[in-house]
């Protein structure tokens, strides 16, 4: 296999091949193929300068990278900055068989899916989201602000992934996912995500209902009865029952939406709520 034996890669190499990866990684996707392509897409230039253009190298390069491959792409960002530095290597004479590195990645695609599926966009996004929701509703500029401080924290993580890869090879990636530092950092990442979401449903979610009750010349408010006992019952009851509902998926979360917006209108025509 031709190749490059005095080409090194630089700092701006492995970020050139992160912005690459950043703006392609959900555009390509088929059921084919999922992300390979733009995974082949990000790792082209980077093939080319350690193999050379119109190479044979170069071409079994973009070949491996176009099997099949499908993650989270922050955190995937590991996967491509390990398999960079293995091709780095693989080019400059090393025995590392295409198997390897094929393996390498279908093998970690899946738990690394799974840990940045949970944690950044089952938590990490819905807080950020929420934060931006209850200013938004109050008209403050800062709901915008939420939204993208996101963005912009999700792009540096998966930068600082991408060079860690690179750096670490693929004993940095074992050592996250044996340690157990990661699944402390899910389970706290999820205990905040539901002490907001309580906060914030708290705030948020507005049920409540005018109905009295004449009971020996005494008329009884049914709303003060129940923020006697807890206040906030009616719409803490609500999230609980939407909660329990998606919990054992009863309803898809169109199918309660509209539910939800049928039984709002029921029950202010006949002013129970």
């Amino acid at each position: 296999m031709e190749s490059n034996n005095k080409t090194q890669l630089t700092k701006r190499d492995i970020t050139r091949t992160y912005l690459r990866w950043w703006w392609t990684a959900e555009i390509s996707n088929s059921f084919e193929r999922m992300q390979s392509l733009a995974y082949a897409a990000s790792m082209g230039p980077i093939l080319e300068k350690l193999y050379g253009k119109g190479s044979q190298g170069l071409k079994d390069g973009l070949q491996r990278h176009l099997a099949f491959f499908n993650t989270q792409a922050i955190w995937g960002a590991l996967i491509i900055g390990t398999t960079v530095a293995m091709e780095e290597q693989k080019a400059s004479g090393e025995d590392i068989p295409d198997e390897t590195i094929t393996s390498f990645k279908s093998g970690l695609m899946g738990p690394l899916a799974g840990i940045g599926d949970s944690l950044d966009f089952g938590t990490i996004q819905t807080i950020f989201y929420s934060l931006a929701a209850s200013f938004a509703v109050t008209g403050n500029f800062l709901g915008a602000f939420f939204i993208v401080a996101f963005s912009v924290i999700h792009f540096f993580v998966g930068l600082g992934f991408m060079h860690t890869g690179y750096q670490q090879g693929r004993k940095s990636i074992m050592d996250i996912l044996q340690s157990g530092r990661i699944n402390a950092m899910i389970q706290t990442a999820s205990i905040l995500g539901m002490f907001m979401m309580g906060a914030l449903s708290a705030n948020m979610v507005r049920l409540e209902t005018p109905l009295e009750f004449n009971v020996s010349g005494s008329v009884i408010n049914v709303q003060e009865t129940l923020d006697g006992i807890v206040p906030g019952l009616l719409p803490l009851a609500a999230v609980l029952l939407v909660y329990w509902a998606l919990k054992k998926d009863k309803f898809t979360l169109s199918q309660l939406m509209v539910i939800i917006t049928i039984v709002c209108l029921v029950g202010a025509f006949f002013g129970i709520f």
